[in-house]
């Protein structure tokens, strides 16, 4: 199995509910992105996947974040806008993108400090 993965940054703000402590206010991050795939073999010209349209798919997904109040934002407006949360989104707008019957979504893993991550995928 190979696995290729890219990673992007974004920053937004957000407010935990349902949370006691300083996070329940409204702060931000530089939220750190990292998507994988994965895939049993190679195209003829050696790659899983071109870096760039996984790149470009990531990005277009994050555009719709970058900059903005989470909590305003579907479906954070809702579901509580924690890392795992964003972790799962993120992961769930890139199967759209990235489901063929060999090439998989691996996992997505969300850094919203240089010490703190989440990851979710099928594992």
């Amino acid at each position: 199995m190979y696995y290729v993965s890219v990673t992007q940054n974004f920053a937004a703000a957000h407010s935990l509910r349902e949370y006691q402590g300083k996070c329940e206010r409204l702060h931000g991050h530089n939220y750190k992105i990292e998507v994988e795939l994965k895939g049993p073999g190679l195209t003829k010209n050696g790659m899983v996947v071109d870096f760039t349209s996984l790149r470009q798919a990531l990005e277009k997904v994050l555009s719709r974040f970058d900059h903005q109040h989470l909590n305003d934002i579907k479906p954070f407006d809702k579901v509580n806008p924690t890392a795992e949360n964003i972790a799962k989104v993120i992961y769930e707008e890139m199967l759209l993108k990235f489901n063929a019957k060999k090439i998989k979504v691996s996992q997505v893993v969300v850094w919203e400090s240089e010490g703190c991550k989440a990851t979710y995928g099928p594992k």
